[in-house]
């Protein structure tokens, strides 16, 4: 789950592949796995995650994943159904109607008749170096006014990515880009799970003992996440350049834990000492950010948002 003050793992499935584990009876029984489980996609883990998230009280508005979740039109019906907008990516080789068409059309063809007008550029996020910018562009598909393709393309090289997004009401192309670019941030916090805490660093061969390790690394970040959301100062942020000078970046989730560490495992060093240290060295981080947003910094320039409509 991403929000503005931060982002953590909140739920779990282990997925069993069907043949090697799920009808495997032996190593079911050897592993603990209770009989009511049954193999299950990916995407029906997903979808069961969410449904449990918002029966637990979660709000949420949106739903991102990359083309293993986005290929599965099941998932997006039942998101559909749960009122829940979703920007979710698929293949090239993805079939979409425009048009009011009876056939579906390849969505890498579609590209090719975009105009040069219908591209904008648009930052998927902060990242960091500095803003992620893209060119994207997106055509209305489907029968109601809410469901597009969106189209991202990467300024040097052409990569191209793309999109099925839906929305319960009318949005701005921006807001289908940043919820496109909020998808790294599963990414993210698998990174930091791993790296902070031990995600992956565990030897358990046990059902129960899985759900065990994989609960408590993900509560270890989510607490240093809340201690670092509650920590940052609450002063204005400017995206693009988001530390004045002289201010240290806030306290992020690493150096918390290695600011606990220090704490449970007392070094060598006063307290003041590490602590001046800590704001020296994120001062340091800040002066690196700085000069990475204004080298990539766009020039102003004001977009007029449109939706593009091809006809055959």
């Amino acid at each position: 789950m991403a929000t503005c003050r931060g982002r953590v793992l909140i739920d779990r499935r282990l997925y069993l592949p069907e043949h090697s584990w799920c009808t495997h009876l032996q190593r079911r029984r050897e592993a603990g796995i209770p009989d009511e489980v049954q193999f299950a996609t990916k995407p029906h883990l997903a979808a069961e995650m969410i449904a449990a998230s918002l029966e637990a009280g979660i709000t949420a508005s949106w739903v991102t994943g990359d083309e293993a979740y986005g290929q599965d039109p099941q998932l997006r019906a039942a998101l559909e159904a749960r009122g829940l907008g979703y920007v979710m990516a698929v293949a090239c080789s993805t079939r979409v109607r425009i048009n009011h068409g009876r056939t579906p059309v390849r969505v890498d063809v579609l590209v090719r008749r975009l105009p040069a007008t219908a591209w904008q550029r648009h930052s998927a996020g902060a990242g960091a170096k500095g803003p992620r910018y893209y060119d994207w562009a997106r055509i209305h598909i489907g029968s109601d006014s809410h469901r597009h393709l969106l189209i991202r393309r990467n300024r040097t090289t052409g990569e191209l990515a793309f999109y099925l997004c839906w929305s319960p009401t009318r949005v701005p192309l921006a807001e289908l880009v940043r919820v496109a670019g909020v998808r790294w941030s599963v990414e993210e916090c698998f990174q930091t799970a791993k790296g902070q805490v031990g995600l992956d660093d565990y030897q358990v061969r046990n059902w129960t003992a899985w759900h065990r390790h994989s609960t408590l690394a993900m509560l270890a970040p989510a607490f240093l996440t809340a201690v670092a959301a509650s920590a940052a100062p609450d002063r204005p942020t400017d995206s693009h350049h988001p530390a004045r000078s002289n201010d240290p970046i806030p306290l992020t989730v690493p150096e918390i834990r290695h600011l606990f560490a220090a704490v449970l495992n007392p070094p060598a060093v006063t307290a003041t000492r590490l602590l001046h240290w800590s704001i020296w060295r994120r001062r340091h981080q800040a002066t690196a950010r700085r000069s990475h947003y204004q080298r990539r910094s766009p020039r102003r320039t004001c977009w007029v948002d449109h939706e593009t409509a091809l006809e055959y």
